[in-house]
């Protein structure tokens, strides 16, 4: 049994937050949640802010994750525009500012990350954004346009998806990368897909050199100075060079932290009374072996569920299989499992059809899998692997094979 109307306060608001607050009611929870959020906003999802919402197709009111009325009915008490400053563990009080303190039993981080910095010549200069939030997202959007001249620095996810949504609208787009795209996150031959895609788009790559200044004149950003003193023409610069935990509030609070809260597989942190999830939380991942920090939709969710079953006494280690998707153009990336290890790729299908599967083995047995535009096997790639059924990196690569018949022996 657990013990009712205990104080928990959740610091973020966004999937992992408002999963959390959510889930401890649905648990049977009848302790006082508050839910902190550093935004006046109403917690958003951040899935559109790079592609629907920057497109237009989106406007503020299909943003939020749930209707206000929800948090007066769950009797979570959303504090909107309040900023967290610090954390006293011995006192179990986080001070918010002007806006007073608010004691705990149980203290949930979910704080996300910030974009990493990008300290060059330049970089303050209007113009010159990153994506993080709904204003950033808002201010990207009034820049975008016909004939509107984009650099992307960095070829990510986020980068690759503003550099689609801005071809989209007409803008031109010069992407730069000091590896390949999407270089950390997927296979070469998927990395070589996108890449090429992208250029069939109609963006302009410039691969393996790096940002030197960025140009102004009147204040706002003119040019972009690369590496190798090419000057490429900007009227909008994105960067989209990675993000940091953050992490800030648990360091000076004394909680152990290494580019991210350190958890155990419960997701509790090194004082006993606060737990860290989604891209905050430096976390044990069963599957590869090693400590991770994850920045997806899925791994925030899904840690909350898991710290909120534990706080109701439903405790188990978090071992969710990740996976992510992302959306470029009209290409639909899906990745399931990670591929940390991977030393064989085989594909199915061709990627010049615009459509195929990329199976990733770790010591022959399965670990990830990429699908472009390949719902089907995507899904059926997550009970394969979530299951540890067996497969054949000839099987794999065998249209004929039957994914779907292996994928529904595994157990629900």
């Amino acid at each position: 049994m657990f013990m009712s109307r205990r104080s928990i306060v959740i610091i973020g608001a966004g999937h992992a937050g408002v999963q959390a607050a959510a889930s401890l009611r649905e648990e049977g929870s009848d302790d006082s949640i508050v839910l902190i959020s550093g935004e006046p906003d109403l917690p958003y999802q951040r899935p559109p802010l790079s592609k629907a919402f920057l497109k237009g197709a989106m406007d503020l009111a299909g943003l939020p994750l749930r209707a206000e009325q929800f948090y007066r009915e769950k009797r979570i008490d959303l504090r909107r525009g309040v900023q967290a400053t610090r954390i006293d563990l011995a006192a179990r009080r986080v001070e918010l500012g002007k806006d007073g303190a608010e004691s705990f039993d149980h203290l949930i981080l979910a704080a996300g990350a910030r974009p990493r910095p990008f300290a060059i010549p330049g970089a303050d200069l209007d113009g010159v954004l990153t994506l993080r939030n709904i204003a950033d997202a808002a201010a990207i959007r009034e820049r975008l346009g016909p004939g509107r001249r984009v650099v992307v620095i960095g070829a990510g996810f986020i980068g690759l998806e503003i550099a689609a949504t801005a071809l989209a609208v007409g803008g031109e787009v010069t992407v730069v990368e000091i590896a390949r795209p999407l270089g950390r996150a997927v296979s070469p031959p998927t990395s070589d897909f996108f890449l090429d895609a992208h250029r069939v788009f109609g963006a302009r790559f410039r691969l393996g050199v790096g940002v030197n200044a960025i140009e102004g004149a009147k204040g706002a950003a003119a040019a972009v100075i690369l590496s190798d003193g090419e000057r490429a023409p900007a009227d909008l610069v994105i960067v989209g060079v990675g993000v940091l935990a953050e992490d800030s509030l648990a360091r000076a609070a004394g909680l152990v932290c290494d580019n991210g809260v350190v958890v155990d597989a419960h997701l509790v942190a090194s004082d006993p009374a606060v737990s860290a999830i989604g891209d905050c939380a430096l976390f044990p991942q069963h599957s590869v072996g090693q400590m991770l920090r994850l920045e997806s939709v899925q791994n925030a969710t899904d840690q909350a569920k898991s710290v909120a079953r534990r706080l109701t006494g439903k405790p188990a280690p978090y071992a969710a299989l990740p996976w992510f998707w992302s959306d470029q153009g009209d290409l639909k990336l899906q990745i399931a499992g990670l591929s940390h290890g991977v030393d064989r790729w085989v594909l199915r299908g061709n990627p010049t059809d615009r459509a195929f599967a990329a199976f990733g083995f770790r010591a022959g047995a399965l670990a990830a899998v990429e699908t472009v535009n390949r719902g089907a096997e995507h899904m059926a790639a997550r009970r394969i692997i979530g299951g540890g059924l067996p497969i054949s990196a000839e099987e794999a690569a065998d249209p004929a094979f039957d994914l779907r018949k292996l994928a529904l022996s595994a157990k629900a």
